[in-house]
């Protein structure tokens, strides 16, 4: 099944719905409104049928993920209903498929970890890449989408996108092995870690990990294939695209960490929740500094991937200014003696 969130306007403000997507249709199905109507015809009085449906089925994806069996059961009971409760996939307004109650972006792919040292760090790769699956927490507060504008931020001129996979995490689960983990992963979506090249350098020697570099922007969408779609991870291919023009072909492989080792990593000494989504780090010839190019205010990006379809991002055409930007200071160490 393939699961996203649109909103939906009502007199009450933006709603958020469910909906199962039906790509080879064109439609979306509101999954509480099919649910609904399943259970009225079970003679269900309407008002109650409305407010089970949305305790199924609510909005959140974490929270519907969080129900375990009885989520997935509901979903797929209501789509006896789909034809009384659908959309044109085309006429809806998506949001990010899952609002993650954790995001975190890992470093997995040699081929990404090659490319980006030799055309942007000049050096080696850090021998602790290879200690240990590598990861960043992320804002959950700026994700973004299918067909949401993205603005420009402008402190930066370098805007790059990272064509990843996000790894939706499906139960709870604390210190888990490689043999287990996989059994705690609900689906995956296409992840598009955003990055202000020019000013990465400077935040990632402040020793602290990323910061306005990444977190104006994630891209998340179109919405999350569940795993019983996906064959195998491993093989899959993607596809960049800018205003139309493919940039780049890349595939899923030479993973220095699977996403098994990825995912029991993370859980060490913490706990996977259900909705967390877990970035795999950037496929090969992923990112536009692999190939030497950025977005411009005004571009579409495109990123595809197989077995769960396009993420299209426009960039706003003008740039977004903040209010304030912090002077430097001056540097007092230029005598230091240690």
């Amino acid at each position: 099944m393939k699961l996203g969130r649109i909103a939906v306007p009502t007199p009450d403000g933006e709603q958020i719905r469910l909906v199962a997507a039906q790509p080879e249709h064109g439609r979306v199905i509101d999954l509480a409104r099919a649910y609904a109507l399943t259970l009225q015809r079970k003679a269900a009085d309407p008002d109650r049928a409305r407010a089970l449906a949305l305790a199924v089925l609510p909005g959140s994806l974490a929270a519907g993920i969080g129900g375990g069996a009885i989520f997935l059961d509901a979903a797929h009971d209501a789509l006896a209903a789909a034809d009384d409760a659908s959309y044109g996939i085309d006429e809806v307004s998506w949001r990010a498929a899952v609002d993650s109650p954790v995001i975190r972006d890992g470093l997995t792919f040699e081929q990404h970890i090659q490319n980006f040292h030799r055309t942007v760090a000049k050096a080696q790769p850090a021998r602790s890449i290879y200690d240990r699956p590598g990861y960043f927490k992320a804002t959950t507060a700026m994700s973004y989408g299918h067909n949401q504008e993205l603005p420009y931020p402008d402190f930066t001129e370098a805007l790059d996108w990272e064509l990843e996979i996000g790894y939706v995490v499906g139960k709870s689960g604390s210190d888990l092995t490689p043999d287990t983990a996989m059994e705690h992963l609900f689906g995956i979506t296409v992840f598009n870690d955003f990055s202000a090249r020019d000013i990465q350098g400077a935040e990632m020697a402040i020793g602290m990990g990323p910061q306005k570099c990444k977190d104006f922007g994630y891209g998340i969408g179109p919405w999350v294939t569940t795993m019983d779609e996906i064959d195998s991870i491993e093989g899959l291919r993607g596809q960049v695209r800018v205003n139309g023009k493919v940039l780049s072909e890349t595939k899923v492989e030479d993973f220095v960490y699977t996403p098994a080792e990825l995912l029991a990593y993370v859980s060490i000494s913490d706990r996977l929740q259900p909705g967390d989504l877990i970035g795999s780090g950037t496929m090969g010839f992923g990112a536009g500094v692999e190939i030497g190019t950025f977005l411009q205010p005004g571009d579409v990006i495109e990123l595809e991937l197989e077995g769960v379809g396009t993420l299209r991002t426009p960039i706003s055409a003008e740039r977004h200014t903040a209010p304030w930007w912090p002077e430097p200071r001056t540097y007092p160490h230029d005598e230091w003696v240690a």
